[in-house]
């Protein structure tokens, strides 16, 4: 992917290569779909995946991008298990998102088991708004997104969502983004070590869940979005 695209309509930021995709990619496409201009941000290169190296994960990552149709597509190459919401780390990300000026970030929710995960909720989080403090020097100008959002990438929460949205006619793109990062999910003929999320179990749980957020609006599958804090309306939806 192109590595000088700026102002984008959304920057959505994830621990690994895969973690956008599996959370937010059917609104990813549909976005792009609309002409919006759409970038991921991943913060490390997944180099402690039992399955994959990180240089063919990185090619998995592009096809997957180009699935999506996004506009770019970067690594903040952080230490895959080492994610932590430090002043050090929060410095790296903050030229990526002074860069892309995004309206709005995605990013992951918690609670999840994942302590990557967990950490890049608060890293992403914590970044978007030091990112607006002009005594922090990246040699950019200062820049603090609209508004940030929240997606759980295999895991359903146990609070509701602010939202979830109707993917039903991109649901098939974000599936075949995720299994653009074949090394990572179930294939039958790949005998390596297998994984949770390279099981059956695990690639036919994908499609159940975008289901089960579907039925909750009246729609064949959904994507589930969280908030910290209250969203904004302008009028009342269903009106």
């Amino acid at each position: 992917m192109t590595t000088h695209q700026e102002s984008v309509d959304v920057l959505a930021i994830g621990a690994h290569p895969d973690d956008v995709e599996l959370g937010c990619g059917g609104l990813l496409a549909k976005l792009s779909s609309e002409g919006k201009r759409i970038a991921i941000l991943d913060l490390t290169r997944g180099e402690l995946s039992t399955r994959g190296t990180p240089n063919e994960r990185h090619a998995e990552s592009e096809h997957a991008a180009a699935i999506l149709g996004l506009c770019a597509r970067e690594n903040a190459g952080l230490p895959d298990g080492g994610l932590s919401n430090t002043p050090e780390q929060r410095l790296a990300v903050i030229p990526f998102i002074r860069r892309f000026r995004p309206k709005v970030v995605l990013t992951l929710m918690t609670p999840d088991r994942h302590p990557d995960h967990e950490a890049a909720h608060y890293l992403g989080r914590d970044a978007c708004f030091l990112s607006g403090l002009m005594r922090i020097d990246t040699g950019q100008e200062p820049f603090r997104p609209e508004r940030i959002y929240y997606f759980h990438p295999y895991l359903d929460a146990a609070a509701s969502p602010f939202g979830i949205v109707d993917i039903s006619g991109f649901f098939p793109k974000k599936l075949a983004s995720i299994g653009a990062h074949k090394t990572q999910f179930y294939n039958p003929d790949d005998r390596s070590a297998g994984t949770y999320i390279s099981s059956l179990e695990f690639w036919e749980s994908i499609e159940h869940r975008a289901r089960f957020w579907g039925r909750r609006i009246g729609v064949s599958h959904g994507e589930a979005l969280y908030s910290e804090g209250p969203v904004s309306l302008s009028t009342l939806p269903g009106l």
